[in-house]
């Protein structure tokens, strides 16, 4: 079977980031916690889906997406002072959650979700990144696929929860195996 539209998808891979000799391994999905997905529903980069678009189990794939296709170029504009005060809770400062390299939940003025990398801490200011982690990087996959079918109602359900989890009340029956922490930008809430 072919990957099309609807069809469900699981594949193996590593993803480096750089180029030539600097290339980084930033992300493995192995064959035991495979990327699974519903292919064509939105929910990986179009780019990628193109790439894959066509192939069948067992076929190998190598291939690049530049920023432009990824998660654009590092823009500096989204490097912001925010004041300290705002990260209180209880009039005081939440020094757990709010640390150098700790990655933070946010919301704009305008209530849209967005992540913010704490990137330092200063007298009177947090200075946060909410670029995502990749912009600017051009993205090299290299794997395998490992399975091509039509997908179960379960599998719908655990694939196509909204960003941010599934909180197990989207029909993640065992909250084990029907939730993957790839495909949802923010993980499936399962404990995984």
């Amino acid at each position: 079977m072919k990957i099309t539209a609807n069809k469900f998808v699981a594949v193996t891979y590593d993803l480096n980031v750089g180029e030539g000799e600097e290339r980084e391994l930033m992300e493995r999905a192995t064959a035991e916690t495979p990327l699974k997905f519903i292919f064509g529903t939105g929910a990986m980069l179009p780019a990628f889906e193109d790439a894959l678009k066509g192939l069948e189990v067992g076929d190998k794939f190598n291939f690049s997406i530049t920023p432009a296709d990824a998660y654009g170029e590092y823009v500096e504009e989204h490097v912001l002072d925010l004041p300290k005060n705002i990260f209180e809770v209880d009039g005081k400062f939440d020094s757990e959650m709010i640390k150098e390299g700790n990655t933070v939940p946010m919301m704009d003025s305008n209530g849209n979700r967005m992540n913010g990398s704490v990137l330092e801490i200063k007298e009177d200011v947090v200075v946060m990144d909410f670029n995502h982690p990749l912009a600017g990087e051009t993205l090299h996959f290299n794997g395998e696929v490992i399975d091509v079918h039509e997908p179960t109602a379960e599998e719908i359900a655990a694939l196509t929860a909204p960003a941010g989890g599934c909180g197990c009340g989207c029909g993640c029956d065992d909250c084990g195996s029907g939730c993957s922490d790839h495909g949802h930008e923010e993980g499936c809430g399962c404990g995984h």
